[in-house]
C-alpha cells in the first residue's frame, strides 16, 4: 500500500550483503526489494526506514542521500540474543515538495504505530521529528519527547518549519498532544537565554552537556517516559561524526550516544527512534555511517531486552518507599520494579489525587529525597500537574 511512497533496498545494497556472513544482520532481516517486493508487516516488530529529504535542513543539504552506506554498515554487524523480528522497509522518496514527503512520513508511521510496530528512522534533516510527532494524531494519546541535541530548535514566531524551527511547531500547532519534550546534551552558547527561560517556564527537562557526560546513567529516567526520540547527529563531537555539516568540536561521544540508544531501546513506551541529519558527502571513511549503524543496533538490542514492568504492572507489584519531606510537610511515594530494579516517583496534585502519577527516577533521586532535597524532576512534573 506504500509502494509510491517507498523505494525498495537499492540492488547495490543487496549486491553487498551477499558477500556477508550468513550470520549478519542483514541476513537476518526481512527487506523490502523490487524481487520480494513489500514485506508483510506484524505486531511486535521492528521497522527501519530511511528517508531522503534535505530542503529544510539548514546549512546541511545534502543530508538523506546515500542513506544505503548506512544500511551496509548496518547489515554487516552481527545480532544479540534477539528474539524480535526486524524488517527494512526501503526509504521514502523525496517528493515534488518537501509537504509531500512530511505526508508520507506521517502516513506511514501512523499506520506502523496502530499495528504496534516499533519504527527506526534514519534521515534527513531534523524537521522530519515534526512529520513524526504528528503521526500520533490519530492515535488520541499524549506525547512525550525526547531530543538529543546541542540546541532546542525553537525558532522564532514566524519562521517557517525547518530542522531548527520545529520544535516551535509542535509546541503551537493544534492538535496539541504534547505533553513533555526533554532534551540532552543542550549546550547554552547555541541557546539564547530567552529560549532557555521559555523552556524552562514550560516545565520541559533540559540538560546540559556537561552535566550528562559526567554520567551518562541521568539521561535512562529521562527516556524511559519517552514516546519518540530523536537525536541530532549535531550533538556528537565532530572528531566522532564528522558527516554533518553543522557539527562542533565540542559534544557527546560516540560512547554516549550508544548508551543513550540503548536506553531509549530498553524504555518500555518508546515507539520511534529516528537519527538526523547525515550527510553522506562529508563522511570521511564512512566512519559516521558506522556510528549510525552501531546506534540502531543498540537500540534494538535495547527493545530485546524490554521489562514490560511499567505501565505494564500495577502499583501493587512494585516495592514502595514513602519518604517524608519536613519542610514541605509531605511524602514522596517511591516504587522499585521487582523485575527491573528500576525506580518511579509518585507525583501528586494539590487537590485532586486521580492526577497522580508515576514518573521514571533513579536511586539517586531516592537517596536525594531521604536527605530532604527534593529531586528536579519531581518538582517539574509536580508544577506541571497543578
Amino acid at each position: 500500500m506504500f509502494s509510491n511512497y517507498l523505494e525498495p533496498v537499492s540492488n547495490v545494497t543487496l549486491a553487498h550483503l551477499v558477500l556477508q556472513s550468513n550470520l549478519s544482520l542483514g541476513h537476518n532481516l526481512i527487506l523490502h526489494t523490487k524481487e520480494s517486493g513489500f514485506p508483510k508487516i506484524e505486531g511486535g516488530e521492528i521497522a527501519i526506514i530511511a528517508i531522503d529529504e534535505d530542503r529544510n535542513a539548514l546549512n546541511n543539504i545534502g543530508t538523506g542521500s546515500n542513506l544505503e552506506q548506512v544500511r551496509k554498515e548496518f547489515y554487516q554487524l552481527y545480532p544479540g540474543n534477539w528474539h524480535r523480528k526486524m524488517v527494512d522497509l526501503g526509504t521514502i522518496k523525496k517528493g515534488n515538495d518537501v509537504d509531500d514527503t512530511y505526508f508520507a512520513l506521517k502516513e506511514i508511521t501512523t499506520y506502523l504505530l496502530k499495528k504496534n510496530v516499533i519504527i527506526v528512522l534514519l534521515g534527513g534533516g531534523n524537521d522530519l521529528v515534526y512529520a513524526n510527532y504528528r503521526a500520533y494524531d490519530d492515535l488520541e494519546q499524549i506525547v512525550n519527547l525526547v531530543s538529543v541535541d546541542n540546541k532546542f530548535d525553537l525558532g522564532a514566531l514566524d519562521d517557517d518549519l525547518s530542522s531548527e524551527t520545529y520544535l516551535h511547531k509542535i509546541i503551537m500547532e493544534k492538535p496539541n498532544n504534547l505533553f513533555s519534550f526533554s532534551n540532552i546534551g543542550y549546550q547554552t552558547f547555541f541557546n539564547s537565554q530567552d529560549e532557555i527561560a521559555l523552556i524552562k517556564s514550560l516545565h520541559f527537562d533540559v540538560y546540559r552537556l556537561g552535566e550528562i557526560s559526567q554520567n551518562i546513567a541521568l539521561t535512562e529516567p529521562v527516556l524511559r517516559d519517552a514516546d519518540i526520540v530523536s537525536i541530532d547527529l549535531g550533538a556528537i563531537k565532530y572528531s566522532e561524526a564528522k558527516a554533518n555539516n553543522n557539527a562542533s568540536p565540542n559534544g557527546l561521544t560516540g560512547v554516549d550516544v550508544c548508551a543513550i540508544s540503548r536506553y531509549a531501546g530498553l524504555s518500555d513506551k518508546v515507539s520511534s527512534f529516528g537519527i538526523y541529519e547525515y550527510n553522506s558527502s562529508l563522511d570521511t571513511n564512512h566512519q559516521t555511517a558506522k556510528l549510525m549503524a552501531q546506534l540502531v543496533w543498540y537500540f534494538i538490542e535495547g527493545v530485546n531486552y524490554r521489562t514490560n514492568d511499567y505501565p505494564f504492572e500495577s502499583k501493587e507489584k512494585y516495592i514502595k518507599y514513602i519518604v517524608p519531606i519536613a519542610d514541605e510537610n509531605r511524602d514522596i511515594n517511591f516504587y522499585k520494579s521487582p523485575k527491573s530494579n528500576r525506580w518511579w516517583m509518585e507525583v501528586s496534585t494539590n487537590n485532586n489525587s486521580t492526577k497522580n502519577a508515576l514518573i521514571p527516577c533513579s536511586y539517586q533521586d531516592y537517596l536525594d529525597a531521604c536527605n530532604q532535597d527534593i529531586p528536579n524532576r519531581w518538582l517539574t512534573a509536580f508544577k506541571k500537574l497543578n
